[in-house]
């Protein structure tokens, strides 16, 4: 069995600006390629979780998150590391439109994307570590099995609720590998 770094998108990945869903509004956290390559070295499969409200909202389409999406995984391979899986939840019960309105078993706090990511790819949850920004990632990560959930502090405002869910905090997703 393999063991995973999980991580949240928007806030981990990238910045934050709210619902990103364009290459020029993207702009990368310093240090997430750096983090992801230690991820490799010490053996972790990487699979990013995103909850994409934003389509189920309608401010964007799930063609424009595939399209950001191939692009930011490109960058990743250009710069040597390999995304072992994305999973993206693009529900949301009761902002979303039509049939994105409903209420699903993958959308953090629920461990949906995570528990498939571990069926796919035979991850030993129990080994990995989720990466989030917000206390429903910690939570996520928590009903997937997951031992090690990691609050970092470069996306949305780190409430006392996400600190308690967290069995780590620190300042971004650069200071993960020093860590584990």
């Amino acid at each position: 069995m393999a063991k995973a770094v999980f991580l949240d998108r928007d806030g981990v990945i990238n910045l934050d600006h709210g619902y990103v869903h364009q290459v020029d509004d993207f702009e990368y956290v310093e240090g997430v390629f750096e983090a992801c390559l230690a991820f490799k070295k010490q053996g972790y499969k990487i699979v990013v979780v995103t909850n994409q409200s934003g389509i189920a909202r309608g401010k964007y389409t799930e063609d424009d998150f595939h399209a950001l999406t191939e692009w930011m995984d490109w960058n990743f391979a250009d710069k040597g590391v390999d995304l072992d899986g994305i999973y993206y939840c693009p529900h949301h019960s009761e902002k979303g439109i039509g049939e994105y309105k409903v209420e699903c078993d993958c959308r953090k706090p629920k461990p949906g994307m995570l528990l498939d990511a571990a069926k796919f790819l035979k991850i030993d949850m129990s080994q990995s570590v989720m990466v989030g920004d917000k206390a429903d990632d910690m939570r996520a990560g928590k009903a997937a099995g997951i031992l090690t959930n990691i609050l970092v502090r470069t996306g949305k405002s780190v409430t006392e609720d996400a600190i308690a869910e967290a069995s780590i905090v620190v300042d971004s997703i650069a200071d993960v590998p020093s860590v584990l």
